[in-house]
């Protein structure tokens, strides 16, 4: 499970470029508003929530048209480049991103084949390539891909 902080909190709202964030009882909170583009986001993040009947971290994003939740975030990724934080979470095989933006954007990437991130994008088709490219800066992360072809 995540250890998520103060110290991470604080370096998930410069990222975003928020002002301020709140903590409220058992999750820190996070607003981002585009003017230019009339779009708010809200983002919560619980770092440590029950989830069925073991405790995890759960990351949630409201906008006017979505509801998107990450159960059990395995870690995080930010990027100042890109003006980004990718939440993700690990299951067997698979990986799900949650990137949330500066300018109030949030994409989902859900059920990944986890060998996707670090396959050669130039032989993807466009779809599945955004989303093998989007989850690749999660890559130092997580945990290699098993190869199925190698026996243990």
């Amino acid at each position: 499970m995540v250890d998520f902080s103060e110290k991470d909190i604080a370096r998930v709202v410069a990222v975003l470029g928020a002002n301020t964030y709140s903590f409220e009882e058992d999750h820190y909170r996070i607003r981002l508003e585009n003017q230019a583009e009339r779009r708010l986001l809200t983002l919560e993040i619980y770092p440590h929530i029950l989830l069925g009947d073991k405790e995890g971290m759960l990351v949630v994003v409201y906008t006017a048209s979505a509801h998107l939740q990450l159960h059990n975030c395995s870690g995080y990724v930010c990027s100042e480049e890109l003006g980004e934080v990718t939440f993700v979470t690990e299951t067997a095989g698979t990986l799900s991103g949650l990137v949330v933006e500066q300018g109030a954007a949030c994409s989902l990437y859900a059920g990944l084949d986890r060998r996707l991130i670090s396959s050669d994008f130039t032989k993807l088709g466009v779809e599945v390539m955004l989303s093998g490219v989007a989850l690749s800066l999660a890559e130092e992360i997580i945990k290699p891909a098993k190869d199925p072809g190698k026996k243990k």
